[in-house]
């Protein structure tokens, strides 16, 4: 089997600000490093941890150009929105800056048909000769991409090759990888979901809580691709405790995640509203799920 273009292990990355609510991209550049350190494989800007729904075109573009020259590994760019015009032009855009691929996520708000889906994220792929991760994720759009959406989609594009499914629909999942085979590269979107996933073919992960648990995903999918399972079911436990920490109704993603690169000394500022500022309670409980984390790695 091919390695996957983009890795095995992909971080959502946090999108940082400073105290007056303006991006920073130094800081961007130091958090891109540290994870890649911390065994990513590649990273994921402006998606939904990016707080991407809250940046302008224009800080999307000076992030990605930041990162990717602040790391050698893959950076794939979140560029689409619900309006299907400003997605196209952003990601031809978004060319110019040295990413690696482009992140393509179903509209939100809009909640169209599987044509209207079709149409959005065709478009998106017909903008770029860049390599294209769909992104279905309906908890936060409303809809769900259809395996043969899916499937029409790269019988149509050549340059989509790639799913990151957080719809936790293991059963359509299971379904592309049968049909599409290698033609597709699929992405567990979900930390808690990775091992079942992973057993119905995926290869790899985009992970939140790899922000402070980077080795252990690293390590979990490795296992698990050289038939492990037994080992990688004792990491799925170890990450237990992340995967409830890093999204809840009190504190939805990506606000823990902040508060654990907080913890971790790194200059993330808080939130923009609509996700605001945490509870200073949060930036202690990052702390107590870090150090339970690095004390169980002996």
């Amino acid at each position: 089997m091919a390695p996957p273009r983009f890795g095995s292990v992909l971080t959502a990355m946090v999108t940082p600000f400073n105290d007056s609510g303006e991006i920073d991209l130094d800081a961007a550049a130091d958090v891109a490093r540290f994870l890649v350190a911390e065994g990513s494989d590649g990273l994921v800007l402006a998606g939904s941890t990016g707080e991407g729904s809250a940046l302008s075109d224009d800080e999307k573009l000076d992030l990605f150009a930041a990162v990717t020259e602040a790391v050698s590994v893959p950076v794939l760019a979140g560029t689409t929105g619900s309006d299907t015009a400003r997605s196209v032009a952003l990601t031809a855009r978004a060319e110019g800056t040295g990413v690696a691929g482009v992140l393509a996520t179903t509209p939100a708000y809009a909640r169209p048909s599987q044509r209207g889906i079709a149409g959005h994220l065709g478009a998106v792929a017909h903008a770029t000769t860049l390599p294209v991760m769909l992104y279905d994720i309906p908890s936060r759009t409303g809809r769900k991409i259809a395996p043969e959406t899916t499937l029409g989609l790269l019988a149509e594009h050549a340059n989509v090759v790639a799913l990151k499914d957080a719809s936790g629909d293991l059963v359509s999942a299971a379904h592309l990888v049968a049909v599409a085979g290698s033609r597709l590269d699929l992405y567990s979107g979900d930390d808690a979901l990775l091992i079942p996933f992973l057993a119905v073919g995926a290869v790899g992960i985009v992970s939140v809580a790899a922000h402070w648990a980077g080795p252990e995903f690293a390590t979990l999918v490795r296992h698990a691709h050289e038939g492990r399972w037994d080992l990688a079911r004792v990491l799925n436990e170890r990450l237990r405790a992340s995967c409830r920490f890093e999204s809840s109704d009190e504190f939805p993603n990506p606000v823990p995640a902040k508060a654990a690169m907080r913890s971790l000394g790194y200059a993330v500022g808080q939130c923009r509203w609509p996700l605001g500022p945490a509870d200073p309670s949060l930036d202690g409980a990052a702390a107590e799920v870090i150090a339970a984390l690095r004390e169980s790695r002996g």
